[in-house]
């Protein structure tokens, strides 16, 4: 091989003195020095190289090969499903020799403290709710808490009004965490420990899979809309709530879908009616209904009975109405006709908090669809209360998953 490189490079040497030089334009370096590939000119002889022979062929008769057996017995499915889960637990956990052994998922010895604490590692999802006064490092302060007990942020959402004497920080941050790591006592403690050190005014932790749900009870008049989409929403988990009972001025059947619905869940009906003659609205016996540790909040799922300020401060706690307008424009009885009347081209429900000036309570969501000259009254309603369903829900979603906020003389943030 060493002789054929060298009379290969002999043969360029005399040829590259020669007229016909430009013939080495055509040929690659690589080629010129490849052991296969000897370098020739297109019109010179080529050279004698013999080819090799080709393998010889088998002629024997090829012998038949079986397909494995597969045994699909329901056991040996069993024993490979036990066997799978127990390598999944010895690879998350990561220890050594954590193989199954005897195909029947069964972790070698020494390992089973290690698979215990693999299986303990399941991650948890809280939230923690802060303000304070404005500062440098808040932020820094609240993700080393977490971080110290190998907790993950996963999210911050803040916002901080400047249009307050002194800047005030409000802030939501959602986080997972291992509970054998960070024990819900311990949480506790730690998020009391920062809010001390940063003179917090409200520094709230919640841990859905670990804490009880707030408790809200629902106040209704003759309208279903909005208390059936609630209960509908409640059913399918959208809702994180639970509801202590519905209240009524107006009476339900027994045949009623929301009786036959209230009963199937074990949720009590009160029919309080209101007395016309005496104006009496039974807030005495509501109160009896809801207070204390029985109820978080009250919803107002279109009660058309105003609350008295003396109920307000009875009760001490957040009350959520649907206003079928958009306020602040057309307060009052009958936004529908308001609208109507003023022609406007933007129809809305607003929810909001119940204060003692009616319907001028915290602005928590609001809604708007599109109308024209061309529909009538009904056809407001018909549009307003689809808005007003989806915008109470959504009021309620948000202050159950602690998204609300209050700041300032009547706003609110909302975190979503």
């Amino acid at each position: 091989m060493a002789a054929r490189l060298a009379a290969a490079a002999a043969t360029l040497s005399s040829r590259s003195r020669s007229a016909r030089t430009p013939w080495l334009g055509l040929c690659s370096a690589n080629s010129l020095l490849h052991p296969f590939t000897p370098f020739r000119r297109f019109d010179s002889p080529p050279h004698s190289v013999t080819p090799a022979a080709p393998p010889a062929k088998d002629t024997s008769p090829a012998t038949p090969v079986s397909p494995p057996s597969l045994d699909w017995s329901p056991e040996r499915l069993q024993q490979q499903q036990q066997s799978l889960n127990a390598a999944q637990v010895a690879q998350a956990v990561g220890g050594v020799g954590a193989a199954p052994v005897g195909g029947r998922g069964e972790v070698a010895g020494g390992n089973a403290v290690a698979a215990e604490r693999g299986a303990s590692r399941q991650r948890s999802h809280g939230v923690h709710v802060f303000q304070c006064t404005d500062r440098l490092g808040i932020v820094a302060r609240i993700s080393e808490c977490v971080a110290s007990r190998h907790a993950n942020l996963l999210n911050v959402d803040l916002h901080i009004d400047f249009e307050a004497p002194t800047p005030v920080f409000y802030s939501r941050s959602e986080f997972s965490f291992d509970p054998a790591r960070w024990p819900r006592q311990q949480m506790e403690a730690d998020f009391a420990s920062l809010a001390a050190d940063l003179g917090a005014q409200k520094s709230l932790v919640r841990v859905a899979a670990m804490d009880k749900k707030l408790r809200m009870a629902v106040l209704a008049s003759q309208q279903d809309h909005c208390l059936v989409d609630l209960l509908y929403r409640w059913q399918e988990g959208v809702l994180p709530v639970d509801i202590h009972c519905v209240i009524s001025n107006h009476p339900r059947g027994e045949n009623t879908h929301v009786r036959r619905f209230l009963e199937r869940h074990g949720i009590p009906f009160h029919h309080l009616p209101v007395d016309a003659s005496t104006g009496d609205k039974r807030e005495g016996d509501i109160l009896e209904l809801v207070k204390g540790s029985n109820t978080d909040f009250l919803v107002l799922a279109r009660y058309m009975q105003v609350l008295s300020p003396a109920f307000l401060s009875a009760y001490g706690r957040d009350i959520i109405n649907i206003h079928h307008g958009l306020l602040p424009s057309f307060k009052g009885a009958n936004p529908y006709l308001q609208a109507f009347k003023a022609g406007v081209k933007l129809i809305g429900a607003t929810s909001h908090f119940v204060t003692d000036e009616l319907d001028c309570g915290p602005i928590i969501e609001q809604l708007v669809d599109r109308v024209s000259h061309r529909e009538g009254l009904a056809s407001f309603a018909a549009k307003s209360k689809i808005l007003e369903k989806q915008c109470l829900a959504a009021a309620v979603k948000y202050y159950a998953e602690h998204r609300i906020l209050r700041y300032s003389h009547n706003k609110t943030i909302v975190f979503v």
